[in-house]
């Protein structure tokens, strides 16, 4: 699916978040990289409408994430940075079912696909689970079987590996290399990132480089060191 930025721009007041940025992306695997502060966060934002430009344009498969906000918003599927803060309800197969509820699906249907989700991910030991009582590596796979049980094309992780220990985020970044759909990563973990298809770095809210993973986290460091 391609994600086209024309002349995307984001301001708060007089403070400029991300300065216009003219990018098209279709890789399977896109990572993205940079500082605290740097304008990554904002632009990923942008793709499935959390964040709205203020000047400038920002198509999903050929969808406008404000003229077609709801259309373009079903294409994608974002998970925070601390995914447990967008399970809403308390047992894993309910929250699951939650978002297919609220596209009004019936019952026979919701319980289906939620089934089906859970053991796509391993997890269907997990359904009855309390969504406080996962470890880290549970509750990133639970909230990623509760995005994708919608559909969206693309998936949106905002450091998916962070305070993960070494056996789970393994097991994330096994998740990731095995998901069909399209995936944009925002992280730190360069190592997650080594094997994408394309890596962008942004600083004091530009896009600083665009190229092969090598090639950019090469560039990021020498941002990072200066």
């Amino acid at each position: 699916m391609d994600i086209v930025f024309s002349a995307a721009t984001v301001a708060y007041g007089s403070r400029t978040a991300l300065q216009p940025l003219d990018l098209q992306l279709s890789e399977q695997r896109i990572g993205v990289v940079g500082l605290n502060g740097s304008g990554k966060t904002t632009m990923a934002r942008l793709i499935n409408g959390l964040v709205k430009p203020t000047a400038g344009t920002v198509t999903v498969g050929g969808l406008d994430t404000v003229g077609d906000e709801q259309a373009a918003r079903g294409k994608t599927g974002f998970i925070f940075q601390n995914p447990q803060h967008q399970m809403i309800l308390p047992i894993l197969a309910e929250d699951i079912a939650f978002g297919l509820k609220n596209r009004g699906l019936g019952k026979v249907e919701i319980a289906e696909r939620t089934e089906a989700v859970l053991d796509r991910f391993g997890i269907s030991h997990l359904a009855r689970r309390r969504v406080h009582e996962l470890s880290g590596g549970e509750t990133q796979l639970g909230a990623i079987a509760s995005v994708l049980v919608t559909g969206p094309e693309l998936l949106i992780l905002d450091e998916p590996t962070n305070q993960l220990d070494l056996k789970n985020r393994a097991l994330i970044e096994r998740t990731i290399a095995g998901l069909p759909e399209q995936v944009l990563v925002i992280t730190h973990d360069l190592d997650l990132i080594e094997q994408f298809d394309r890596v962008l770095v942004f600083h004091e809210g530009r896009l600083a480089a665009d190229d092969r993973p090598a090639e950019a986290i090469r560039a990021y460091r020498e941002i990072a060191a200066c």
